[in-house]
């Protein structure tokens, strides 16, 4: 027999199937997602029956008070459960928690006033020099028709060499890139508008682009263009992505997104300072960009690993 069957009442466990039942039909969450919210509400009623001596039932979950979560969670930390996992575990609960408050079986006040654990901050991967050069050079020869080539390799050139976002590239305008333009007007997240200075290789890229698309650009709609003719996804350039690394031998990190964070890197390692790196990216607060000395320092350990004497 299953152990839970033992240590929950039948019409908890009854509840907490509806709600994974729920998460399936109606949210329709990952099999993996399921799987860990499963595994974690079972590791919470294996801990509240050990907390309370007895099954754990619907009236102990009503009663709960933040200082039972806390513990589960101190229980799991150290048991040498990490941050990520412990942050999923409490999301579950709360979700599990809140389904039982709207039958009107439970408060979930307790778990709303515990603060999620503080994730790490993992760093950005970003591609060497001569990576993100190569996707560049890719994207303009991977494709079959010529036309959509120069397209992958225009937005390839946007991401890497203005730092600017996926959703950001494709939602520029003919209207952006007016004669003679020397910059980019980007509004990025929050309706934050910076300017970009649009590289030579990058204007020349789109010039080429729009000389080769078989469709008429609307001044004020999306330059880049499907193969049909509609608005360019995010999803075929990271397709088109996905084909380069691939082909060149290049890490699963290597993503459209890694190009924004190479910008970063590069203009980092050349003498960019922080403050004008920030105002590049749109990010709202300079700590968003201190990450990117980590990525510095880190390649410079590597470097100094690999080539010093002493090392």
């Amino acid at each position: 027999m299953d152990q839970l069957l033992i240590i929950a009442d039948q019409a908890l466990l009854d509840e907490r199937t509806a709600w994974l039942a729920a998460l399936a039909q109606e949210r329709r969450l990952s099999d993996n997602t399921l799987e860990a919210y499963e595994r974690d509400t079972r590791q919470f009623l294996a801990f509240l029956t050990r907390h309370l001596a007895a099954p754990a039932r619907l009236k102990d979950i009503d009663n709960l008070r933040p200082a039972d979560l806390r513990g589960f969670l101190a229980a799991r930390r150290r048991d040498g459960v990490g941050a990520r996992t412990l942050g999923r575990g409490l999301a579950g609960l709360r979700s599990f928690l809140r389904h039982l408050e709207r039958k009107g079986l439970a408060n979930a006040a307790g778990a709303a006033a515990i603060r999620s654990p503080k994730q790490p901050k993992s760093l950005p991967k970003p591609l060497t020099d001569e990576q993100a050069l190569l996707v560049v050079d890719a994207g303009a020869q991977l494709a079959e028709e010529p036309w959509i080539s120069v397209r992958n390799a225009a937005v390839l050139t946007l991401l890497y060499g203005c730092g600017l976002r996926i959703s950001e590239a494709l939602s520029l305008t003919p209207d952006d890139f007016g004669a003679g333009a020397k910059a980019l007007r980007i509004t990025g997240k929050g309706g934050k508008t910076r300017i970009v200075p649009l590289l030579d290789a990058a204007r020349i890229g789109v010039e080429d682009y729009v000389r080769l698309c078989p469709y008429a650009l609307a001044k004020d709609q999306p330059l880049f263009r499907g193969a049909r003719g509609g608005p360019l996804q995010a999803a075929i350039i990271q397709r088109e992505m996905q084909k380069m690394r691939s082909a060149l031998g290049l890490p699963d990190s290597a993503t459209p997104h890694a190009l924004r964070h190479s910008f970063a890197t590069h203009l980092l390692a050349g003498g960019g300072d922080l403050r004008s790196i920030q105002e590049l990216l749109g990010h709202a607060s300079l700590s968003t960009t201190q990450v990117y000395t980590g990525v510095d320092s880190a390649r410079l350990l590597e470097i100094y690993d690999r080539a010093h004497p002493r090392a």
